[in-house]
């Protein structure tokens, strides 16, 4: 993985006139699973997979089943950060007939069933050629409360950073193991709901020992200010997901559920999500 968290604009761990007059669902929502529990339980699936009905009931089931904050893929044809796992999910659903304007759909169904904020995960290009304005205000539109921007830097998102105040949506940016103190200072500066820490380098994908790196960072971006943070790549487990919770905010969840989504349904990927919760204090 490339380092990402040049990433953008102004974030829940630091305050901002756009913050205060639109409080972030999402770090709203994982300050009170700190609160309630031992942490948020961040869940991943992607749009359109198996189906966009399939996986709008799945992503309905793992709020029903514990989940704190949804993060919905956009499936693309060129992912740089995604593994065997998200991959085969995506190209299914962009085979099935995908389009862009079925995750505003998508978020909209959501929402009117759980009340749990929903982010995007997606890669800049999809969003560049759809319009940054157009997508922003078609995600509000939808109920959605904001992006996950792997690829995208802060060098290169004055347009997103200018869009999401205007319509006060969340912008998360990653921070890396590789990452100078510079770049994770921009990660905090310029995010807003959490800083998406990633747990090791590489690939998306369960992993039997999460990279020690992780808490390192996290130890890293506290030290720097931050005050939402939460813990993906390579999270499958429920004793996972407890040993990340005891040094930082939420913990991110991805190819296990697709995975599960993939070998069992809307049934087995709730199931999973559930057992997964159990490492939040559920």
């Amino acid at each position: 993985m490339t380092d990402a968290t040049s990433t953008s604009t102004s974030t829940s761990t630091s305050a901002s006139p756009v913050g205060a007059a639109h409080p972030s669902p999402v770090a709203g929502a994982i300050r009170r699973a700190n609160t309630e529990r031992a942490g948020a339980l961040v869940g991943y699936l992607p749009v359109g997979f198996p189906s966009l009905d399939e996986s709008i009931d799945a992503a309905v089931a793992l709020v029903e089943n514990g989940v704190d904050v949804l993060e919905l893929g956009l499936p693309y044809s060129d992912p740089v950060m995604d593994g065997p796992v998200i991959q085969r999910a995506t190209v299914a659903a962009l085979q099935s007939g995908f389009r862009l304007t079925d995750a505003f759909t998508a978020v909209e169904r959501i929402r009117a069933r759980v009340d749990a904020p929903v982010l995007l995960m997606t890669y800049w290009n999809p969003v560049l050629q759809y319009g940054v304005d157009r997508f922003a205000d078609d995600l509000v539109s939808a109920g959605g409360a904001g992006l996950i921007t792997p690829d995208l830097t802060v060098d290169s998102g004055a347009d997103w950073l200018a869009t999401s105040d205007r319509t006060g949506l969340d912008r998360v940016f990653l921070a890396a193991p590789t990452s100078t103190d510079a770049r994770l200072r921009l990660a905090i500066e310029h995010s807003r709901g959490f800083v998406y820490t990633v747990s090791t380098m590489g690939i998306t994908g369960a992993r039997s020992d999460l990279d020690a790196a992780a808490r390192t960072l996290v130890g890293r971006l506290r030290a720097q200010g931050a005050d939402s943070l939460a813990v993906g790549i390579g999270v499958s487990t429920a004793d996972q997901i407890a040993e990340i919770l005891g040094y930082a905010d939420g913990a991110i969840v991805g190819s296990a559920l697709v995975k599960a989504l993939a070998d069992g349904g809307v049934d087995a990927v709730g199931r999973l999500a559930a057992q997964l919760a159990v490492g939040t204090g559920r």
